[in-house]
């Protein structure tokens, strides 16, 4: 049991380097694979379980560690305290894929379509749940390491993360069940080469047109370290540091990224804002940009202003994240421990309207707002851009910059819209609605990234159906394991699971 577990974590660390910065979209295929291929071999759910967690701590461990940084190094927690916090949840993550193992072994039918289906459906089903739940982490689910160049990519406007997803399982499990000293392997990659025809048959459609004229954008980055950013001696010159970049970039629509400002809107120096507004008011732009804001209230809100020509518009925050943004119910010990500023924050409520600039509706999303497909493909209904502001500079020099520009991909791929991002210290881009990234600035160092954007218009089907095209295929893969009789061993061409 132990070498199978340990080849198992391996398996789930490999996959890792599917996803960016990495981009070896193959490797979750076969990460997968050897996955279904140890959970054959297993005779009871509770091995099951073992071998899911055992991937999924390789997995998770390996590919979200940099939650360390911020919890040690900039959160103030020390780093057994740390440390220990990041393995629990890694192991709250890994039990998705623990429970995918102890169901499938304990429902498959030894029918390889029908376990395949199977496999294909309970990930599916587990993958929603986990960015679902406790409102929700689907950071490193499979599909996001299937952006352009693979072609499982085009799918993404039909089905979404999620029916990417379910179409690698489905290809992984085929291989993974396949039984490699017959000829038997012939049904596995013809599922492999039909799913990449599909996608190959999509490429170069477009389900959006463009709409407007194009317009001129500066995407700051002012590369502020996250150790001194909320020091109280150095504001003043953070506030000169934003003045001058904006002063120094202009264009139509200037941005700076999330909390760019490190205090509260009321406590910003008299005229601050008002010179920020002659700063691109000139030339007739716009300026966007992350500040917390306080109500009368006392709420307090993680928002992005805008001031210039379309002044008085403003988006905040909804989907919070926890403990970071808002403390769940009994963990206010957490904060013992942790110093996080600004870590009680409210929602700012559903069916916010995109920001106006000329021809183009801008619908803005704050940091980890993007990683929830359904709520960004709400926004760009009535929206041309999506923008992205972020400050990632808590996760220091990690896989958590290029994985969140990846996942920006995702975006622009399921809405068939351009997905601007502004950060703190990367990564700063411009990601075009086929997913491709057209521009990006190095990550830590100060700039901006200048652009000519087209908005674009038009409904994709998974903005039309969301996620629930994905939810059904992954029910009916668990409805077939459990409604379909199972077959006498003989028959079988996998070892029935134990009663």
């Amino acid at each position: 049991m132990l070498p199978s577990l340990a080849l198992a974590a391996v398996a789930g660390f490999a996959t890792v380097a599917g996803f960016a910065p990495y981009g070896l979209f193959p490797l979750p295929l076969a990460g997968i694979a050897v996955l279904f291929a140890l959970l054959a071999g297993q005779r009871s759910w509770q091995r099951g379980f073992a071998t899911g967690l055992a991937w999924g701590l390789g997995l998770f461990l390996g590919g979200v560690s940099w939650l360390f940084v911020a919890l040690h190094r900039y959160g103030g927690m020390p780093a057994p305290m740390a440390a220990t916090a990041v393995i629990l949840f890694c192991t709250y993550l890994a039990c998705y894929p623990a429970a995918v193992g102890a169901l499938w072994v304990g429902l498959r039918r030894g029918r390889m379509v029908v376990d395949v289906a199977l496999a294909a459906g309970l990930w599916t089903l587990s993958e929603w749940l986990r960015g679902t739940l406790l409102t929700g982490f689907p950071w490193l689910a499979l599909g996001y390491s299937q952006v352009p160049p693979s072609p499982l990519a085009p799918y993404a406007p039909v089905v979404g993360v999620y029916g990417i997803g379910f179409g690698l399982v489905l290809a992984g499990a085929a291989l993974g069940l396949a039984d490699w000293r017959s000829r038997a392997p012939l049904p596995a990659l013809v599922v492999v080469l039909t799913l990449a025809a599909g996608g190959w048959s999509l490429r170069g459609r477009e389900w959006t047109a463009p709409s407007g004229a194009p317009i001129s954008v500066s995407l700051v980055q002012p590369n502020i370290e996250q150790s001194l950013k909320w020091r109280a001696d150095l504001q003043v010159q953070w506030l000169r540091v934003n003045l001058q970049l904006v002063r120094d970039h202009p264009a139509r629509l200037v941005v700076l990224p999330e909390t760019a400002v490190p205090m509260l809107a009321g406590q910003l120096p008299g005229g601050y804002l008002a010179t920020l507004g002659d700063a691109v008011g000139g030339h007739g732009g716009d300026l966007v940009f992350g500040v917390f804001v306080r109500e009368a209230d006392g709420a307090i809100h993680n928002a992005a202003l805008a001031i210039g020509a379309g002044a008085g518009q403003r988006y905040a925050k909804n989907h919070l994240v926890p403990f970071g943004e808002y403390s769940p119910p009994m963990f206010g010990w957490f904060y013992e421990w942790a110093n996080i500023p600004m870590s009680d924050q409210t929602p700012g409520g559903d069916k916010q309207p995109p920001m106006r600039f000329d021809d183009q509706r801008v619908a803005i999303n704050i940091c980890y707002e993007d990683l929830f497909g359904a709520e960004i493909a709400a926004a760009a209904t009535s929206a041309t851009l999506l923008l992205n502001l972020s400050n990632l500079a808590w996760y220091g020099d990690s896989l958590a910059q290029p994985q969140h520009l990846q996942i920006a991909r995702m975006r622009a791929l399921e809405t068939g819209r351009p997905m601007l991002r502004a950060t703190n210290t990367g990564m700063t881009a411009v990601v075009a609605s086929d997913g491709s990234v057209e521009q990006v600035l190095p990550a830590f160092e100060r700039g901006a990234l200048r652009a000519q954007v087209q908005g674009r218009s038009g409904v994709t089907p998974y903005m039309r159906w969301r996620d629930r095209p994905a939810l059904g295929l992954a029910l009916v893969g668990v409805a077939a394991g459990l409604l379909l009789r199972r077959r006498r061993p003989a028959d079988a061409g996998l070892p029935p699971a134990a009663s």
